[in-house]
């Protein structure tokens, strides 16, 4: 049985669908934590301090102060962290090979796949400074593909590896967004119901409140400083 955690973990963290993934695993978990913002439209990112523990430069990363034999962890890359958590608190991560297999394909399948190409659907139809129909079209054809992969599985299943799991965790912050991406949702009734539940679990309520009034303090469509940040690169 999982120890109690007595010192909160500490959150980097801005309000983005990978941002989301860990505040939901952590309300979820009831796991202590602290909130430190990360302003990515400002550049946070790339502090020194930031680096030591994200040299990815990107967010969400964790310190855990209780972490293995009680010594302090730092962790980068929003699947390392869900599964970590998972791990550490026997909660939404099974811990038998077969059961784990099954919730880490999903959880692979959304880093390498979901994500990824709803962020370039968000990125071109939305944010970029040239409207491109080709990239335009091929990202949100994905993203529509992607939902369709999903819509079968759930067919037959009731959450993405059989039982509520970090693999949900890590789809429901980008599937939520499926307007964005181009999408129309009736279009995948299975899909639908699923988010649904999803997103009326008490603790992915919490976790997407959280530090929620940040996101309208950066607008992408709009903040050309911002988008020289984010879509630009940093030299080392």
């Amino acid at each position: 049985m999982a120890q109690p955690q007595t010192q909160p973990i500490e959150l980097h963290y801005w309000p983005t669908p990978n941002g989301w993934k860990i505040t939901i695993m952590l309300e979820e978990c009831g796991l202590p934590y602290t909130v430190h913002s990360v302003n990515i439209g400002k550049g946070e990112q790339f502090k020194p301090d930031f680096l030591a523990i994200s040299p990815n430069n990107k967010m969400p990363a964790i310190i855990d102060p209780e972490g293995p034999d009680g010594a302090p962890i730092s962790i980068f890359e929003s699947g390392a962290i869900l599964q970590y958590l998972g791990r550490k608190t026997g909660q939404f991560y099974p811990r038998d090979e077969r059961g784990r297999v099954e919730v880490d394909q999903w959880l692979f399948w959304q880093m390498a796949g979901l994500g990824p190409m709803a962020g370039q659907a968000h990125h071109f139809r939305i944010y970029a400074p040239e409207k491109i129909p080709y990239a335009i079209d091929r990202y949100t054809n994905e993203v529509h593909r992607l939902y369709g992969v999903m819509n079968t599985r759930l067919k037959d299943h009731e959450y993405l590896a059989g039982a509520y799991s970090i693999a949900d965790i890590a789809c429901v912050g980008w599937a939520k967004l499926w307007q964005r991406q181009g999408q129309d949702i009736a279009e995948f009734p299975h899909f639908a119901r699923w988010l649904e539940a999803v997103l009326a679990r008490p603790a992915v309520k919490r976790g997407l409140a959280v530090n929620a009034e940040d996101r309208g303090k950066l607008d992408l469509a709009t903040d050309k400083d911002a988008q020289k940040v984010l879509f630009g690169q940093r030299a080392r």
